[in-house]
């Protein structure tokens, strides 16, 4: 064997998971991902099962993890543009989402949890998510070359399938066993394993951009101005505007109304988490036979559509369940089609000094509207009816494919 020779034990795996920095980065993405699927459903479950909240405290709830897309995008993505060091700034985030996590079992253990603290804590953990995410863009495109994006976000983006399959199962075992407070500690130890595996990933970052102050509407105005932006900004905030209405109101929806339990949720969600593979392992391939931009499209077809299932459900248990299960099967199919066009397309249109800033304005757009989008659906679960409700956030998803029909996308082939 020759020195450059790819030992053995390594053969079997994808290029890109063959070298070390970008093995690294990714092993802490998964386990973090994993983590962060069971308090997706730890922390609903507790609220309702637990605190007894409602429609709009729900919707309360999941505002708060959004409100910081909202408040600290385009803050953060301009302050950390002309930081040098953004890998070190993504231990840190990991570290304080730890901590905020930990305190929620500890307050349950000194009987002094209540609604108001979870706001706090999804808060705090979704503050220190927006100022991660402002820069891992700018670490991806560091350790990842441009003809590799798709097959890097299509490992990215199978991970996160796996997550949803393993973590949704995991999640709501654990809820039942111990609790879901202290299922939370999961996700804890999962942020503190990323951030040892991103303070290990030996990297050349980007030249910070030079120029003085945030230039807070720099990333705006290159959504603006840039046809692919633009269009993909405006239909995903629609969908997620309609989605995180549904969001807000699905666990109550089915726990409460469905009578489904929570081990049974989560191995449901488990199992058709298995959609969300099978969509990440075929999106690269798919993306190749008929273009990047059609698989865009598409995505954003066949993600919600399914989910008109959820408040159709009705009849016998089995009935109930299977229906459920094959809503999220597909639904989980079309948004990693989606996730995987959408990210390299994105990835490959952004310049490099305008990253962490465009990153910041596209998450205040795109993720803003969520928390707006999670506090309308508590508000019609109130005054109209969870059900109802759910009709309108499933049917209203659909309305964001309208906004690429007109735009280059559709046409696109390549990045």
């Amino acid at each position: 064997m020759t020195a450059t020779a790819t030992p053995a034990t390594r053969r079997w795996l994808p290029p890109l998971l063959r070298q070390t920095p970008f093995r690294r980065y990714w092993t802490g993405q998964s386990v973090s991902l994993l983590g962060d699927q069971i308090t997706e459903l730890a922390l609903p479950l507790f609220a309702v099962l637990v605190a007894q909240a409602g429609p709009a405290e729900m919707g309360y709830l999941t505002a708060a993890a959004l409100a910081p897309n909202l408040l600290f995008s385009l803050l953060f993505g301009g302050w950390a543009d002309r930081r040098p060091y953004k890998r070190t700034i993504m231990v840190a985030a990991d570290v304080a989402r730890a901590v905020a996590l930990l305190a929620v079992p500890v307050l349950y253990l000194l009987d002094a949890l209540t609604m108001t603290q979870l706001y706090l804590v999804a808060f705090t953990v979704g503050t220190f998510s927006v100022l991660f995410e402002v820069c891992r863009t700018t670490l991806f495109v560091s350790l990842v070359p441009r003809e590799d994006f798709l097959p890097a976000n299509a490992l990215l983006n199978g991970s996160r399938a796996f997550s949803s399959v393993a973590g949704a199962s995991l999640g709501g075992l654990l809820v039942r066993l111990v609790g879901a407070p202290f299922a939370l500690l999961l996700d804890a130890v999962s942020f503190l394993f990323s951030a040892v595996m991103i303070a290990r990933v030996e990297v050349t970052e980007p030249t910070p951009s030079p120029r003085r102050g945030l230039g807070l509407r720099e990333g705006l105005s290159f959504i603006a101005r840039h046809p692919v932006m633009r269009a993909a900004v405006s239909a995903s905030s629609t969908l997620n505007l309609f989605n995180f209405m549904y969001l807000a109101l699905v666990i109550l929806y089915v726990t409460t109304e469905l009578h489904i339990t929570p081990d049974v949720l989560g191995l449901g969600l488990g199992l058709a988490a298995v959609g969300a593979l099978i969509g990440a392992a075929v999106a690269r391939p798919v993306a190749e036979r008929f273009g990047v931009g059609p698989l865009y499209v598409f995505g954003y077809l066949l993600f919600p559509a399914p989910l008109i299932l959820i408040p159709l459900a009705q009849g016998p248990h089995w009935l109930v369940l299977t229906m459920v299960f094959c809503a999220e099967f597909l639904s989980g199919l079309g948004v990693m089609l989606l996730d995987t066009a959408g990210g390299s397309l994105q990835a490959s249109v952004i310049p490099d000094e305008l990253r962490a800033r465009v990153t910041g304005a596209h998450r205040t757009i795109n993720y803003g509207i969520r928390p707006i989008g999670a506090v309308i659906g508590g508000a019609l679960g109130t005054a109209l009816g969870v059900r109802e409700t759910l009709w309108i956030a499933t049917v209203g998803a659909l309305l964001g494919v309208l906004w690429l029909l007109a735009s280059p996308i559709p046409r696109m082939r390549r990045l």
